[in-house]
């Protein structure tokens, strides 16, 4: 029996991942700003604990990972899953909501990550899971800054893998595509105070295509969810796992385009050494 420590568990990926590991048997510690909409959507459950966690209180990081170890014994799984999004132009953002995303994104997941880490390397075993996003893989007009802390997200999730491997901790970051939860709503996306009418061809068209793909994304959250269920049972799991066609096809379009740039500029690109 495994014990996950899931972050941002109230709702959306975090909820239904919650569903999926106490379906399957595991512990859950259940980690939300407000525990009480865990236990109005899990009930009282032997395998339960909800805790208290705004991810960018490092009080409140260490008292929840405490909590977990005192009612559990371990932590086996960490699902860094909370998050928000920030609709709007790069020049848009303001440096507060700039501030804010980074903290809870990219600031809050290291807070907990390293909370975590001690139990899992006294353990030599575990797996931290990340939540990042096609948009931390390629980025989008609109979804600069948002992309910008799930790029962090990717690059300190291979540095961890390289140092926990011979740890016999797995790390993965995952990166969903356009699912249909409430991402595109309010509850988990910020837009952007500022508009600024020159980004209307190419921001305003994102801002357009959010309000009208609400709820009408391709990816199914409880395949996600299940999806969690075999990367965690893997023997090997990967450090990328994209999910969602969408993802894969951009992530496939992305290749196509450095090979062809690198392609095109690589006589300069060799040229920068010291000649011999």
């Amino acid at each position: 029996m495994r014990t996950w420590f899931i972050t941002g568990a109230s709702r959306g990926f975090g909820a239904l991942i919650t569903k999926q590991a106490l379906d399957s048997g595991d512990n859950v510690v259940a980690a939300a700003r407000n525990p009480e909409q865990v236990m109005t959507q899990f009930g009282q459950h032997p395998n339960l604990l909800a805790v208290k966690l705004d991810v960018t209180r490092s009080k409140e990081v260490e008292q929840a990972v405490y909590s977990a170890v005192a009612h559990f014994g371990r932590i086996d799984v960490l699902v860094n899953n909370a998050g928000y999004g920030l609709l709007g132009a790069v020049e848009e953002a303001s440096s507060e909501e700039v501030q804010s995303l980074f903290a809870t994104n990219v600031f809050g997941l290291l807070e907990v990550t390293r909370a975590v880490l001690p139990h899992m390397r006294r353990q030599h075993t575990g797996h931290i899971i990340n939540i990042s996003s096609i948009g931390g893989y390629e980025a989008y007009a609109g979804w600069g800054v948002y992309g910008a802390t799930k790029f962090a997200v990717e690059g300190l999730s291979e540095a961890l893998s390289q140092e926990l491997r011979p740890l016999g901790i797995h790390v993965t970051v995952v990166e969903p595509g356009f699912f249909r939860t409430d991402f595109l709503d309010s509850s988990s996306l910020k837009k952007s105070g500022n508009v600024i009418p020159d980004y209307e061809a190419t921001v305003g068209a994102m801002r357009r295509y959010a309000a009208e793909a609400n709820h009408g994304q391709p990816g199914d959250p409880e395949k996600l969810a299940q999806a969690f269920l075999r990367l965690v049972n893997a023997e090997s799991p990967p450090i990328r796992l994209p999910l969602g066609s969408d993802t894969v096809q951009r992530i496939e379009q992305k290749h196509r385009i450095v090979e062809q740039e690198l392609a095109t500029w690589r006589s300069v690109a060799l040229s920068t050494d010291f000649t011999a």
